[in-house]
């Protein structure tokens, strides 16, 4: 049984795109879905800062994120990944904003944004990463039962951890309290 706290979503990405493919959560464990329903894809748009408001989900568009997700995945850990899902959401024509007089003064408006808008976005950032000077810093966090992705930022590139307060900090205490095997 998936407990609340592991249902909550996981922003140590980085990026929006990396973010959107820890929505499936212990990949290389017992894996379990963040994205059960419509209403929680909704969320993480709210949460990821997509939305202003709750999107219209339908299950269509469920369907639809969980195949961009693994195709992100995809992406960004296998270099002979199936592009054709990245590159449909991709290539869709980003909405422009409106211009309105108020005033005497031009103000742009942001475009009204669907969840097809907000898939083509994140497409569009991941493409933008594996083709940008961050592809060779996405990493798989260190950590044994964590299989989250994030992009290293670090000056030194040696980041190791999806976050070091969660998986670094467990992952130091549990090697402070195993007891050295070279001491006498």
């Amino acid at each position: 049984m998936v407990g609340t706290a592991e249902l909550a979503f996981r922003w140590h990405g980085g990026r929006l795109s990396v973010n959107f493919t820890a929505t499936l959560g212990k990949r290389g464990g017992q894996a379990f879905e963040r994205l059960r329903d419509p209403g929680d894809l909704a969320r993480w748009f709210r949460e990821a800062g997509m939305a202003a408001g709750p999107p219209k989900v339908s299950a269509r568009d469920l369907v639809q994120a969980r195949e961009l997700r693994e195709a992100l995945y995809g992406l960004f850990t296998a270099p002979d990944a199936d592009l054709d899902v990245v590159n449909r959401w991709a290539t869709r024509p980003a909405p422009g904003g409106r211009l309105e007089r108020q005033a005497g003064q031009l103000t742009l408006h942001p475009p009204e944004t669907d969840v097809r808008d907000m898939f083509s976005a994140l497409a569009r950032d991941g493409a933008a990463l594996v083709t940008g000077p961050l592809a060779s810093r996405i990493r798989e966090c260190g950590r044994d039962d964590c299989w989250l992705l994030f992009v290293d930022e670090s000056r030194a590139a040696n980041r190791r951890w999806c976050s070091m307060e969660t998986c670094g900090a467990r992952t130091k205490m549990a090697r402070y309290r195993t007891p050295d095997q070279n001491r006498p």
